[in-house]
């Protein structure tokens, strides 16, 4: 039976002050969290091992309900083993991963072999959600009680949006019977066809056509009508606009049910940043403008979008070097999502360390309805360490995942995990720790 020590590390009060504890972990829990000099009892067919976190932070597992893994049939992308790999190594526990796969996640064979592969990796915990509609076409719906049987957290056809607000109205009565969410990716495919970076400067001077914001905020207000009309619990993904987040704090303030998210690259960069036709900066949503970006910033602090995601979208380098127009979406997050937030944030005094960190464990934990994100005694052993001194460069070459298209290549972070617990089993170390 292993377990481990862990002393010297800098915990989280509920006022978000850092205190010096020890942490003992055994049989998949956290046996107790102790004061500074507390020495630990163990049986003597336990093999403990002395962790020394000299100072570091030590925080639940962080928790990312928006990740592509690509299995099945995008291996040459990232596969459930190579993507729990990257995600374990960032500092995350338990990721939620969408069913835009081929064939797509949409019967409870292929949400069960992707439970199996997660299993088999043994690394991140894997959620899987459903589609909404067969083959994400938008014209019919799935077996939505055969695929919650099957282990399906939600239903989403991420990647493209519900067209028919029929559909969706049907699909969210159907959900709500069940007492399952609906995870929708809003875009008005009318607005979008033929566009690749958002509607804004950049766009007018490469001669680009534009993503309008509407196309997004559009199917959000249209969207909240009929989560008020059916009851079900909706959840929006990856806003990007200030008019989606204006409608989702008006929904909320008249007590719709719906939640929200928001993507590192969507509180950090604006289309203005983009330095030139690289693909690296090519994600849907794409970057906004700053006005875009700030509403976002404001909608996490006050509760409008509740929690930070990734929405880790591995290419390979084939794919990406196509460019701009004809480059896949989607950018790689695991890695750098953490880093990238405590520096931008909390190092300068913008957020609380607590502010974060909550919105990457309890916040998603609340929302989902999950048994993890909690850093206290007797609760699951899903358990992250974090350097926040040390500072590192962003280098694609040194990533888990398979995908190497991210726009902060060279970036200096503070904030890199260094150790990752899952169920209490050790899944990820620093090579560079002693």
């Amino acid at each position: 039976m292993k377990a481990y020590f862990i002393k010297n590390a800098n915990v989280l009060n509920q006022e978000g002050e850092l205190e010096r504890k020890s942490i003992m972990i055994a049989d998949g829990k956290i046996l107790d969290i102790m004061d500074e000099n507390a020495g630990y009892f163990a049986s003597e067919d336990t093999d403990v091992e002395v962790i020394d976190a000299a100072g570091k932070l030590v925080v639940p597992g962080l928790i990312d309900m928006h990740v592509h893994l690509r299995e099945p049939g995008f291996e040459h992308k990232e596969t459930i083993e190579t993507g729990s790999r990257s995600a374990v190594k960032g500092g995350f526990t338990t990721i939620a991963c969408m069913p835009n796969t081929r064939p797509v996640t949409d019967d409870p064979e292929t949400v069960q072999m992707v439970l199996k592969k997660a299993q088999e990796a043994n690394l991140a915990k894997v959620l899987p959600y459903a589609a909404i509609t067969i083959n994400e076409l938008g014209r019919e719906l799935t077996n939505f009680e055969a695929l919650k049987s099957a282990g399906a957290i939600g239903y989403t056809d991420d990647g493209v949006g519900v067209q028919s607000a029929q559909m969706m109205k049907d699909a969210m009565a159907l959900a709500a019977s069940l007492d399952m969410p609906v995870i929708a990716h809003c875009e008005d495919n009318s607005l979008v066809e033929g566009a690749c970076v958002a509607e804004g400067e950049f766009a007018r001077k490469h001669g680009l056509k534009g993503i309008p914001n509407e196309s997004e905020a559009i199917h959000v207000g249209r969207d909240i009508l009929l989560a008020e009309a059916t009851g079900v619990h909706y959840h929006v993904c990856h806003v990007s606009t200030e008019q989606s987040v204006r409608l989702i704090r008006q929904a909320k303030e008249i007590g719709i049910k719906v939640t929200a998210e928001v993507c590192p690259h969507h509180l950090i960069l604006a289309d203005e940043d983009i330095p030139g036709l690289d693909a690296n900066w090519k994600m849907n949503p794409p970057l906004r403008s700053r006005r875009d970006v700030e509403a976002c910033i404001k909608g996490l602090e006050d509760g409008t979008l509740d929690m930070i995601v990734t929405d880790h979208a591995p290419h390979s380098a084939e794919e990406k070097a196509k460019g701009m127009e004809l480059a896949p979406f989607g950018i790689v997050g695991f890695e750098t999502a953490f880093p990238l937030l405590y520096t931008k944030f909390v190092e300068t005094g913008k957020w609380t360390l607590k502010f974060l960190v909550d919105k990457m464990t309890a916040e998603p934990a609340r929302v989902f309805r999950l048994d993890t994100g909690r850093l206290e005694k007797d609760a699951i052993a899903d358990v992250t360490i974090i350097d926040l001194e040390g500072l590192r460069a962003v280098d694609p070459n040194e990533f888990a995942t398979k995908g190497r298209n991210t726009p902060f290549t060279g970036w200096e972070l503070k904030g890199w995990p260094v150790m990752t617990f899952v169920d209490g089993k050790k899944v990820y170390s620093d090579p560079t720790l002693s």
